[in-house]
């Protein structure tokens, strides 16, 4: 059989890859062959390809020509398939069931109205779901489905159409638009700031027990970069001294440090992109007013460059950018 049906070679760094030039066969042939070979015969094939028989033996032969190899074994009542041909078809039928599952998957995405979003746990729970009346009243024609999930989107294998990630902004092969840049702030609960102790000034948290996100370690595994500020980076660049950073419990997310403030355990560092609701409703307060320390990255709406210009995700791309211009 030939072997050069998918050739591959290594490049510089050793890595073996496709070759740039793939030298495949004819693919009218290749789809005459199989429908032959799984009907029993030319005929029963050009029934099923509504073409004549001397047409679907004319293809068959076109590919044993190229491959160099009998695939069928002529008789004079029809024909079998030889060896090389029965080898061969086990390998064709999953390559075309591979490529029927691929052409059918894009095309339910494209024509779905079907909208996963996916985002951190903390996002969907403090900012997403809180908002997506909105997205559904304005889109009723969208099926909206919302996954919660701490781990890196992978576009390639996940079904995911758009997703909210917080990071730099740049994602290789994939569309980055800007949701939000983030501010950080001490936050507490109107109860624990009216019993006290005192919390005037960032000098006073020496006397309140600190709340603390504590990022998983998996999210850097996967290529997540973490840099959102902690106690001990957002008090460095305020200025006061002798405060222990480090003491107080700790939590997976941010939506259970800021629940754990809400219900008056501690002080929590807050991200402006958790908090507007909290403060709205009068949940949580800011002691120190105003004084904050910008993060270096932020929220981004991202999704594969081939799939930005689908309805559906410019649809919520543009609403998620105006709820927060309106917030604005």
């Amino acid at each position: 059989m030939h072997k050069a049906l998918r050739k591959i070679r290594a490049n510089r760094s050793g890595k073996v890859r496709l070759s740039d030039h793939r030298r495949l066969p004819p693919l009218n042939a290749i789809r005459a062959f199989e429908v032959a070979a799984r009907r029993g015969g030319f005929q029963a094939a050009a029934a099923e390809l509504n073409v004549s028989a001397n047409a679907v033996g004319r293809l068959v032969k076109v590919l044993e020509d190229w491959l160099g190899v009998a695939l069928f074994k002529r008789l004079p009542r029809g024909v079998i398939l030889t060896g090389a041909g029965e080898e061969y078809l086990g390998r064709v039928e999953i390559l075309l069931d591979q490529l029927a599952e691929a052409t059918a998957d894009l095309r339910r995405r494209e024509t779905s109205t079907e909208l996963i979003v996916s985002s951190g746990p903390s996002f969907v729970e403090r900012w997403l779901v809180p908002r997506l009346g909105s997205l559904i009243e304005r889109h009723r024609d969208l099926d909206v489905r919302v996954i919660a999930s701490p781990q890196i989107d992978d576009f390639g294998r996940e079904e995911i159409d758009v997703a909210i990630r917080h990071g730099s902004g740049i994602y290789e092969g994939l569309r980055s638009d800007l949701l939000m840049r983030e501010d950080f702030f001490p936050v507490c609960s109107p109860a624990l700031l009216a019993r006290g102790p005192r919390l005037r000034r960032p000098a006073d948290l020496a006397h309140h027990v600190l709340l603390h996100q504590q990022h998983a370690a998996s999210h850097e595994q996967r290529g997540q970069t973490i840099d959102q500020l902690d106690w001990a980076s957002w008090l460095a660049k305020i200025g006061p001294n002798g405060i222990d950073a480090q003491r107080g419990p700790r939590f997976s997310f941010s939506h259970m440090t800021l629940g754990a403030a809400v219900a008056g355990h501690g002080v929590a560092l807050a991200s402006s992109a958790y908090i507007a609701d909290d403060l709205a409703t009068g949940r949580l307060v800011r002691p120190f007013g105003d004084l904050s320390v910008r993060g270096s990255q932020g929220f981004f709406i991202v999704c594969p460059v081939a799939n930005a210009g689908h309805e559906k995700i410019v649809a919520f791309r543009n609403w998620a950018l105006e709820e927060v211009a309106s917030a604005a």
